[in-house]
């Protein structure tokens, strides 16, 4: 059986957020094996497997990408949507816009400290659009 459901995230400010338990929320009571795939439907958005015990990791997670991609760089041919938007573009690349996570005993298989990350790149995201599909 598949279930599949499509979200809007609120808007979020630009950094790393954790977003199990609205995934969790929305999909209700998980099958007792399975996959559950999450997509999401930007190009300057990303979705992220991680640490979700210390807040460090985001602070830290952020400034490497910052480093990495900085805003405002002279060497951008594509501006014209802000000086975020192509380094939000590389790190959406980077990162990618799928997750795929198995499902036992009605619980997201994952590791103890690890959580779902919605990574928000822009300055001004806006709501983001994500697809929920659970397969069992």
């Amino acid at each position: 059986m598949i279930i599949q459901k499509e979200i809007s995230l609120p808007a979020m400010r630009k950094g790393f957020h954790l977003i199990d338990s609205l995934i969790l929320d929305t999909v209700g009571e998980l099958p007792e094996t399975g996959l559950m795939n999450l997509f999401i439907k930007h190009t300057s958005a990303a979705l992220m497997l991680n640490e979700n015990a210390d807040p460090d990791v985001r602070v830290d997670m952020g400034t490497l990408f910052d480093k990495i991609a900085p805003e405002g760089a002279p060497f951008y041919t594509h501006t014209l949507e802000g000086s975020d938007d192509m380094p939000a573009h590389f790190k959406s690349a980077v990162l990618g816009a799928s997750l795929t996570i198995p499902i036992s005993h009605h619980r997201l298989n994952t590791g103890t400290w690890q959580g779902i990350y919605l990574c928000e790149f822009r300055n001004q995201g806006g709501s983001r659009k994500l697809v929920i599909t659970v397969y069992s």
